[in-house]
């Protein structure tokens, strides 16, 4: 795979206007001038604007090659082409050619950005939007079918991290594969997985190209917006998708074997959940490969013990981080529910996540009555790319 750097948070530089200019020139800027009138060559009128525009098949052919040169070329050629300027019965077609000139000068941006090229997609890299225990998260687009469309890059950190991530690809295939398709929104959507070396560092890295998930937040958000604990409520839709999550996974062959608050996402206006970072995962039956240190009080003692992990594994974590979210909140029922789901002994705690979950529905009929849509919003700034 060729393209940019990707250690740690790379940086993202070439973009037009921010950086030494380029040698060279294009059809309509010659050799860029350093003032701000606009070089000889750039269009004088609407007309010729427009006949510019019409002959342009591709950035180059529109914008000269120096940075600064092209930044000033887009101003002249916006001003004259603006759909404000044109007499009324050329509007419609001025709002179309306003609008391609957009295109043109936003195909020309992502140009300038880093990329990285595999067999399948070659991808724009945007900034990094997140750093976890193991990865960074960055943003990226690649073309297809004519449409620019967005990707979760996520880069590990050390490349003795690979295997972790090969087996996060491995996990959401066999979920894909084999999982209820009515269920597959409780995973991310993996696009491609795929090998990249460093040109700098000559290290190689597994990198899981993933579809974005727009207007999420993970549990360690809503914990943050309620330091006294979440109403169980409200906890209660969280819980219950949670486990219906579980029950999918288990069904496939899988434990998470991370259920922890920074790899819950919840879409709090449409209630939605979703179970992310599995590279930790592995077959029912089989020894987590890893755990988060500073989660490790967290964990059962099978996992921390380096003993085979079970459907069990999963609801002990799972039940560990509702009770936490809930904190001070959570009645005593529920403490009670939660404690038969964390018990020390693996073989005593419940294995069937979604009988568990008609448990759970008996629990919260008795608490609450029958179940109504609860409305729930979180602070923007909370907002999980």
């Amino acid at each position: 795979m060729s393209g940019a750097p990707v250690d740690g948070a790379p940086e993202v530089g070439g973009a037009p206007g921010d950086g030494a200019p380029k040698a060279g020139g294009g059809s309509m800027g010659g050799a860029a001038s350093t003032g701000g009138a606009p070089s000889a060559d750039a269009p004088a009128g609407r007309a010729e604007a427009r006949a510019a525009l019409a002959a342009a098949r591709a950035p180059a052919d529109l914008f000269p090659a120096d940075d600064a040169a092209a930044v000033r070329v887009h101003r002249r050629l916006a001003r004259l082409l603006h759909p404000d300027t044109a007499p009324a019965a050329e509007r419609p077609d001025a709002e179309a050619e306003f609008a391609r000139l957009g295109a043109l000068w936003r195909r020309r941006a992502a140009a300038a950005r880093p990329t990285l090229t595999t067999r399948r997609r070659t991808y724009t890299l945007g900034p990094a939007v997140a750093c976890g225990d193991l990865a960074v998260l960055r943003e990226a687009s690649y073309e297809q079918d004519g449409t620019r469309c967005r990707a979760l890059l996520k880069i590990p950190r050390a490349v003795t991290d690979n295997d972790l991530m090969e087996r996060e690809a491995q996990a959401l295939n066999r979920l894909a594969r084999r999982g209820e398709p009515r269920h597959r929104g409780y995973a991310p959507r993996l696009l491609e997985s795929f090998r990249h070396r460093d040109p700098d560092s000559g290290a190689e890295r597994r990198i899981n190209s993933l579809a974005p998930l727009e207007g999420w937040h993970t549990l360690t958000d809503v914990r943050a917006a309620r330091p006294d604990g979440l109403d169980p409520r409200d906890a209660a839709w969280i819980w219950r998708r949670l486990l219906v999550a579980l029950g999918w996974a288990h069904r496939t062959g899988l434990v998470h074997g991370a259920v922890l608050p920074d790899h819950i996402l919840i879409h709090p206006e449409q209630h939605g959940l979703a179970l992310v970072d599995w590279c930790y995962s592995t077959a029912i039956g089989e020894r987590v490969p890893a755990l988060v240190e500073r989660h490790r009080d967290s964990y059962p003692p099978e996992v921390t013990g380096r003993h085979p992990a079970t459907e069990a594994t999963d609801i002990h974590l799972a039940s560990r981080t509702m009770g936490a979210l809930m904190g001070a909140r959570t009645p005593q029922p529920m403490h009670a529910f939660l404690r038969g789901c964390t018990l020390p002994a693996e073989a005593r705690r419940p294995h069937d996540a979604w009988r568990l979950l008609a448990e759970l529905d008996d629990l919260l009929d008795r608490l609450y009555g029958p179940r109504t849509f609860r409305p729930f919003a979180m602070p923007e700034q909370t907002r999980t790319p």
